[in-house]
């Protein structure tokens, strides 16, 4: 085995170790790494590294931590840590799969809007860690003559972030604990969308629609505005379109346009 080989295997080991429930007893481990787990000193590693990991949950998950309180989180997302090791240094982005934890986790069975929330929380995590880019003016497609409206390609913001809920209002649950507001009116139970963006410095979000959604999904894939729009109509028969276009652009969810010619886009234009 190479020095390097042994490297790693010690550090998978001594990793497993800090979040197994029995560190000494953990299977796989080199005699080495189960008499460092014997010793008194190691359960300092293993406290620091578990509340480590769980306080980067409950950061990066305010809206879930506040639906559950804190003792159930705390619980829940120590299961999760023993699971999902860190893989990066800084724990900003820790907690990618939290959602798909939440929605196979028995407990959290009868909370079956909490993954939803799980993935707003994390919309906002990537929309504010993105990588800083203008925003599309609002007037970028003023003037464009009908052919090339259709032709144009709008490439989502790089801190752009969306998701469809098609039965459930995780968006205003996900609102309502995000901005801590209390005494609001009962929800009403249909399905919703979220837009979160960060084209003025900070992550700000709204409210969108199915047709929404999906002409952002469009536009994802490449595909000019004329069949972007034929999308959204089709997900949602009384789309407004011209209404969802200034409602897109005032918030900043393009950051850039390019025109599709002979099927092959032109380059991108600010």
């Amino acid at each position: 085995m190479t020095m390097r080989a042994a490297l790693t295997r010690f550090q998978d080991g001594f990793a497993q170790a800090l979040l197994a429930p029995d560190p000494a007893a953990a299977p796989g481990l080199t005699p080495e790494i189960a008499a460092l787990a014997r010793q008194p000193g190691f359960a300092v590693y293993r406290n620091t590294v578990m509340k480590g990991c769980i306080d980067a949950l409950q950061a990066n998950y305010p809206s879930v931590a506040r639906l559950v309180g804190d003792e159930w989180f705390r619980a829940a997302a120590a299961i999760f840590a023993r699971e999902h090791l860190p893989t990066q240094a800084t724990l900003l982005y820790y907690g990618e799969a939290f959602a798909e934890f939440l929605a196979r986790f028995e407990p959290a069975v009868e909370l079956s809007y909490l993954p939803g929330v799980a993935r707003l929380d994390r919309c906002w995590t990537e929309s504010h860690a993105a990588p800083d880019e203008s925003a599309l003016a609002p007037t970028a497609l003023a003037g464009l003559a009908p052919e090339a409206l259709a032709a144009t390609v709008l490439h989502p913001h790089a801190a752009a972030r969306w998701a469809w809920f098609a039965d459930q209002p995780i968006y205003t649950i996900w609102q309502r604990n995000r901005e801590a507001r209390a005494d609001e009116p009962e929800i009403d139970w249909r399905g919703e969308g979220a837009l979160l963006t960060r084209p003025r410095g900070v992550v700000e979000w709204a409210q969108l629609d199915a047709a929404g959604c999906t002409f952002l999904d469009a536009c994802t894939a490449g595909l000019p505005l004329a069949e972007a729009a034929v999308a959204a109509v089709e997900a949602q028969e009384d789309a407004d379109l011209a209404r969802l276009m200034k409602t897109l652009l005032e918030a900043g969810a393009f950051g850039r346009m390019s025109r599709i010619r002979n099927d092959t886009p032109e380059e991108a234009q600010p």
